[in-house]
């Protein structure tokens, strides 16, 4: 079947050339390969990928200058899927070749055997048709190749901006980038490209993008102005800005603007904060937190840090957000700092874990007990949570990443890798003297429901199950494979059992059963299942709980044990 598809996808995007006269076998590792002017007129040079091959530095040549650098795994012996490499990159340049470095030992039969000099063709097209059966409909997921943390989130002019870690030349880590997607609806998304790539002072990892309405940058009003990343050697902050709403992006002269020796530095994550008339920004800086000020977002002040003693340290401490939240069914004002951690989730790799407290604009003070820990979502599946900047009506509006790095880059997906979940409103809420985080389906959720509901189970729905005490609920299909579901009223828990979901041979820390406190009683459960994911949620909030699933055939039975009713509305 593999060969039947591959050949396929040749005939289909128009293939032409022959590696013969272009490769040139410089050694056993070492390859040149020319691009004629002819094929450069072309849309891309496909580059055929074997996930389990080693890794290919390539650096792109023209006018004897390196004007490009990626790595990929090259096809050894046979292609997974292909990848594009856009010429349209490269216009007006002369010369044009790729100096190619393959890792691994090829002493004995030569570097000229691999597959991918045969399969690397240029073609006038990239087929992007979806043919994977677990890609979601109604998340946002990259049209081609890998992603992970959600980054520079913003809303403007009734878009929704949503910038993701990326790499356009496979389906696994590398290469990180600034993939970008827009939304009018924060359901239906559209691939917008990669704005902001790797450059001289390294790739581009997490951070945040803003609307800066009074044009304190000098960049001018409105414009849209980003922080991010640089890895390399060391991480540094760097700065990007863009006058046309994000769509692309011009690199600050000065960069890097932040530095430090502190291993671990990044995820820069700011917001104007109106009670000082300042901008503030939270980094991630090892195992605690950093906070600054700015006037101009150019120059920034190290205020204080915050995190030793505090909470989870089981992993490093990553991509930080803090935001001042209403206490529902109070006149309270509280903050809440947001901090992801890989590893130390509650069920083994990444999550999210928050802090609620007082922030005075220089220093954040927690509520809670130090040993205190509490976590935003009880899945093994919700990782990398921030929020879009300027959302309307003050809302806070967050995004996961709906995976787990201690499976991430082997789920059984090619063309593509993770999505996101979906948008949730963040609050807060009081219960027995604490005061947690308050998560629900953001309301566009609830506009993109069918008109009518019904019972019958699909790929792509949501299921809404009124409650009135214990409940056991079963997802599952004529394969055996199913996810059980029980709320137990008493103990305040729910939790989700995927031990016998289907597919799992590709981790062994996949099977899980996973458990959360309810804070109270439950009497609507918010749950939805779209192809490779189920994210269950009290519709008041107090609970969320996100997992991913792949099941052989799709769940098209439900059992509800208990005193539970349920329907079901579809989502396109």
């Amino acid at each position: 079947m593999k060969k039947i598809f591959i050949s396929a996808l040749v005939a289909l995007c128009g293939f032409t050339a022959s590696y013969a006269q272009q490769a040139s076998f410089l050694s056993n590792n070492h390859c040149l390969y020319r691009i004629s002017q002819e094929s450069q007129n072309q849309k891309c040079l496909l580059l055929p990928v074997q996930e389990n091959a080693e890794i290919a530095n390539i650096k792109v040549i023209a006018n004897n200058k390196q004007v490009k650098a990626l790595n990929v795994k090259l096809a050894k012996d046979h292609v997974d899927y292909f990848v594009p490499l856009y010429m349209d990159e490269f216009a007006g340049l002369k010369g044009l070749a790729l100096d190619i470095h393959v890792n691994g030992d090829y002493s004995k039969e030569g570097l000229n055997v691999l597959t991918c000099w045969k399969e690397m063709k240029f073609s006038d097209a990239f087929d992007m048709k979806n043919r994977e059966q677990y890609r979601p409909d109604f998340h946002h997921t990259p049209a081609y190749g890998w992603m992970n943390d959600p980054n520079g989130m913003f809303y403007k002019d009734g878009v929704w901006n949503l910038y993701f870690q990326y790499n356009p030349y496979g389906s696994q880590w590398e290469n990180m980038t600034w993939g970008h997607s827009t939304s009018t609806d924060l359901v239906h998304w559209k691939f917008q490209g990669a704005p902001i790539q790797p450059d001289a002072i390294g790739t581009i990892f997490s951070g945040s993008a803003v609307v800066d309405k009074n044009n304190t940058s000098g960049f001018g009003k409105d414009a849209v102005v980003a922080l991010y990343t640089s890895a390399a050697e060391n991480q540094t902050q760097s700065m990007a800005y863009s006058t046309d709403n994000g769509k692309t992006f011009t690199k600050y002269a000065g960069n890097p603007i932040i530095t430090s020796t502190v291993p671990d530095f990044r995820d820069p994550h700011m917001f104007w904060n109106e009670d000082i008339k300042k901008w503030n920004m939270i980094l991630a800086a090892g195992q605690h937190m950093e906070i600054y000020t700015s006037d101009n977002l150019k120059d920034w002040k190290l205020e204080s840090s915050f995190g030793e003693k505090y909470g989870n340290h089981g992993g490093v401490w990553e991509c930080p957000d803090l935001m001042k939240l209403k206490v529902r069914g109070t006149d309270k004002e509280k903050w809440m700092l947001i901090c992801n951690i890989n590893p130390g989730g509650p069920f083994g790799g990444s999550a999210t874990q928050y802090f609620v407290g007082d922030f005075d604009g220089h220093k954040f003070t927690c509520d809670s007990k130090p040993e205190v820990t509490k976590w935003m979502d009880y899945g093994k599946d919700h990782y990398a949570t921030v929020t879009f900047d300027n959302a309307p009506e003050a809302r806070r509006v967050a995004i996961a990443w709906m995976s787990n790095w201690q499976y991430a880059n082997q789920v059984p997906t090619q063309q593509y890798r993770s999505g996101n979940s979906i948008p949730r409103d963040l609050g807060l809420f009081e219960y027995k003297g604490e005061t947690y985080c308050s998560v629900v389906p953001s309301p566009e959720m609830t506009a993109a429901r069918s008109k009518k509901a019904g019972k019958k189970l699909t790929e792509s729905c949501e299921m809404v199950v009124n409650l009135k005490g214990n409940a056991t609920i079963t997802l599952s299909n004529d394969k055996g494979e199913k996810v059980v579901m029980n709320y137990d009223a008493k103990a305040e828990t729910f939790s989700m059992d995927r031990t016998k979901s289907g597919k799992m041979d590709f981790s062994k820390d996949f099977a899980a059963v996973t458990k959360a406190p309810t804070y109270g009683n439950i009497s609507q459960l918010r749950i939805f299942i779209d192809k490779s994911s189920i994210e269950a949620l009290d519709a008041d909030g107090k609970m969320s709980m996100t997992n991913l699933v792949f099941p052989s055939k799709p769940y098209n039975k439900v059992t509800v044990k208990g005193k539970g009713k349920y329907q079901i509305y579809d989502i396109k």
